[in-house]
Parts: structure tokens; sequence; C-alpha cells
């Protein structure tokens, strides 16, 4: 064999199990078709991340300048250089990923790479095909954007999150498609630059696989800076209309705007990659995986967003980390998906890891909820974050917390301290002993759990 690992793919799900098969001792290659890092380094998590610090400055000045006693002038937007900043940042830490394989030793082949059968890939460069083989294969090929009929991009006025992420002629006015993660962010960023923003979600609350209760306070923060939203109706067609679009809604309703944005959500990207050949199952076009990462044929694995256990980039990491390990003979323990923190980075942020209160219910999980508003801490408050709250479950048999959702500035911050207590087995009891230093707004999770228990001194 030519390796002992080849994976497919160098996003956060490719990369991280490339370096560490080779931390662990296996001769690895990693093929990548573009660039080391994937969506999320380069289109998608990193990138926007950037643009949204610059929506929250943005904010800041429009918005609070005047309340913490500062004038406010008017904002002077130079939107090329806030996207080359935002790529900026992507190509630094892509030379990063670059750097690692060098330093652990990954191979890295540039090219496209299609399965074979068991332990065989042909890799395809621009100067010809090479036949590779390898004990085990690991495919990380992740997902692209996903439309339905009547919609389809142009990729020049109708994009996708590819195409939105470094253009560099701000639109006068967007319509998007799609009040998920994606959709909110760019919602976000792209109203605090100037741009007319209308989300569109079929859905009766924007972020829909978040608690409605902490989605709603997200929605009329978001609503009270100029952002409309047209909810619990689906789009019938999306046409390019000269220089513009033309959005038709369900009901008749008509939105025109210079651009569409589709954040419908996300497709795998297994065509094309000898996975039938193979004999891999799939499953609506996801690899099918059991807990350690292995498909039906023996030696091939998948992690990430290609598979159906996938959707998050920390998701696609973490299964990296688990598959190689087992790979390599090492004990890694399962993924837990109920553990998997949900973060959203509009303002205010949202945030959320285990159980939700239906979810609890289901499954037959009686629990306490309590809440503890970010207004009635001093830290927010100095801070002007004071919208939002904290809203923990404490399960009522063991007194274990069960799950938390919080709304607000740093939520995604600050969900780390439920995701530990929950994963360690922490009973609600444990957490409110543990000193929160004071004045920060991790305050606000003891007091929610200690509010669960009937003991907040605060509210």
């Amino acid at each position: 064999m030519d390796y002992d690992l080849i994976v497919i793919g160098a996003g956060p799900g490719g990369y991280p199990a490339a370096i560490r098969a080779a931390q662990l001792g296996l001769k690895t290659a990693c093929i990548e078709k573009e660039l080391l890092g994937g969506v999320c380094l380069n289109w998608g998590c990193i990138p926007s991340k950037a643009l949204l610090k610059t929506a929250e400055l943005a904010n800041k000045i429009k918005h609070d300048a005047k309340k913490f006693g500062l004038g406010t002038p008017q904002i002077d937007v130079d939107y090329p250089k806030v996207i080359k900043r935002s790529r900026t940042v992507s190509k630094k830490f892509n030379k990063g990923v670059a750097f690692l394989f060098k330093k652990y030793g990954v191979t890295h082949l540039t090219g496209t790479a299609s399965l074979e059968g068991p332990g065989r890939v042909l890799l395809t460069k621009a100067d010809g095909s090479e036949a590779l083989t390898a004990k085990n294969i690991v495919v990380a090929t992740g997902a692209g954007p996903r439309w339905f009929p009547g919609m389809e991009p142009d990729y020049e006025r109708i994009l996708t999150y590819r195409e939105a992420i470094v253009l560099e002629q701000q639109p006068a006015s967007i319509v998007i498609l799609g009040a998920g993660a994606i959709g909110m962010e760019f919602a976000d960023f792209l109203n605090a630059m100037g741009s007319e923003v209308t989300v569109v979600e079929g859905m009766t609350e924007i972020l829909p696989v978040e608690d409605p209760e902490v989605a709603e306070v997200a929605r009329k923060a978001m609503a009270k800076r100029g952002i409309q939203f047209k909810l619990g109706d689906f789009c019938k067609s999306v046409e390019r209309k000269g220089d513009g679009c033309v959005t038709t809604m369900s009901d008749g309703t008509v939105f025109e705007s210079d651009y569409v944005l589709l954040a419908l959500g996300i497709k795998p990207n297994t065509g094309g990659i000898g996975l039938e050949q193979a004999g891999v199952a799939l499953d609506r076009g996801f690899i099918t995986v059991d807990e350690s990462l292995r498909t039906n044929v023996p030696g091939i694995f998948a992690v990430g967003d290609c598979t159906t256990r996938g959707g998050l980039a920390h998701t696609a990491t973490r299964q990296a980390h688990v598959c190689v390990e087992r790979i390599a003979g090492h004990h890694a323990p399962d993924v837990n998906y109920d553990l998997i923190p949900s973060c959203t980075y509009c303002q205010p942020q949202v945030a959320s890891v285990g159980l939700s209160e239906k979810t609890a219910s289901e499954r037959g999980i009686e629990v306490k909820v309590g809440r503890f508003p970010f207004m009635a801490n001093g830290k927010a408050v100095g801070a002007g974050h004071g919208e939002g709250f904290v809203k923990v479950l404490v399960g009522v048999d063991l007194g274990d917390l069960v799950g938390a959702t919080i709304v607000g500035a740093d939520a995604t911050e600050m969900i780390a301290d439920f995701a530990m207590a929950i994963s360690s087995e922490a009973t609600a009891e444990s957490f409110i002993s543990t000193v929160h230093a004071h004045p920060t707004n991790s305050e606000v999770s003891l007091e929610a759990v200690a509010q669960a228990l009937g003991v907040s001194v605060h509210i």
C-alpha cells in the first residue's frame, strides 16, 4: 500500500483527520481539489466571523455611541476593504494548515479523487491521473449550498454563500431565502453595512432548530435595526430581471431586490467520487456511517457534512479525531451528538447545547426550567448588552444539567461552560457551587441554574 490512510477533502473534517493520523504514526495523504481548510476556513465560518466583527463595530457606532457619551459620526463603509480583510484572515489560516501538514508529514495532493473500491483511489491532476492505494480511506468531501427548482443561482445576482462571502460590490438591497444560521449571519452583516435586507423563511420563526422563545428575542432585536422578515410563507420562484431580481412568494407577495441569497441549507458533495461503484451506502445522497464513522464497506470511513451525522464544522472535527484514533487502534469515546453546541453569530448571538424542552419531553425526562436575563447582570448592562437571557433545563430525578440555550452577547463563547458541565455529568448543585468571576457575563449562567433550583438571589 502507498499509504496507511488517504483522506479525501481538507475541510474541518479532513485536515484534522490527516494531521491526527500522522501524529499517531500513520503514513497519510490528504487530497484536496481546492483550498486547504475547505468551505469553513475559506468561504464560511472564518471569513464570516471577520465580517460579523465589522458589523458589530458598525452597529455599536450607529446604535449605541450616544448612550456611551460619544458622538455619532456618519459611518463611511469601504465595502471592498471590509471583504479584503476577511479574505486576509482566511488566507492566513489556509497557510497555517499547509504548515501543519508539512510539520507532521502529511502528503498534500492537489486534484480530484474517486474511489475505485476498498483501498484504491484514483487521483486526477492537471497533468494526468495516478492510482493510489491505502489500507484505509476517509471521505471528508463536505457539502455545498442547496436550492430548489425555480430558484436556481446564476452566481451573479442570485447567489449562494460562496459568491456572497467574496462579493466586492455592496448590495443596495437583498432578499435572503432561509433564516437559519447562514441566512441570519448574512442578514446581520449586510444590514450593518447599510443594505436593505429582507429575510424570507417558510417556518413561523427564524432559526427553526433553536428554542422559539430564544429565536423570537433575536428576531425582534434584528427587526429594530431595520431587517424585514417574511415568515410562514415559502418562496415560489426567483427570477433575474435586468440588474436585479424578483422573488415571488406562495401568497403572491413580490419582492424586488438587487440580489438574492440562497441560504436554504446544504447538500452533500458525494456525487462523482465513485461511492456507488465502491458499494458505499447512501441516504438521500449522504454517506451512512456508524458510531466509529465506518461505512458499510470495510476500510472506507466518512466524516463531516457528507455524512448522515454531520452539519457543523466542530462536529466534523470531533468525528475526525474519533475516526482516525480508532483506525490507529486507540480508544476514543463515541461522539455524543446531543452535546454538539449549536451557534449562530448574529447580534444578539444564539447558542444551545444538550436537550431542548421539546426533546426532553419526547424522551420522558421531567425538567425544571431556569431563566436569568442579561439585564440583571452588571457587566452586560455596563457593556450595553442587556438584551437576552440564559435558559437552562435541570432534570428533576437526578438534578443533572440537561440542556441550555443562550441568546445575547457572547452566547457562543458562554455555551462552552454548559457543554463541559453536561458532558461531565455535573449536577445543578455542583454548577452553582463553582465560583464564577464577578463581574462577568458567565454569572448569568450561574444565576439561571440557581433560578431553576429556586435559590437565585438576584431575581
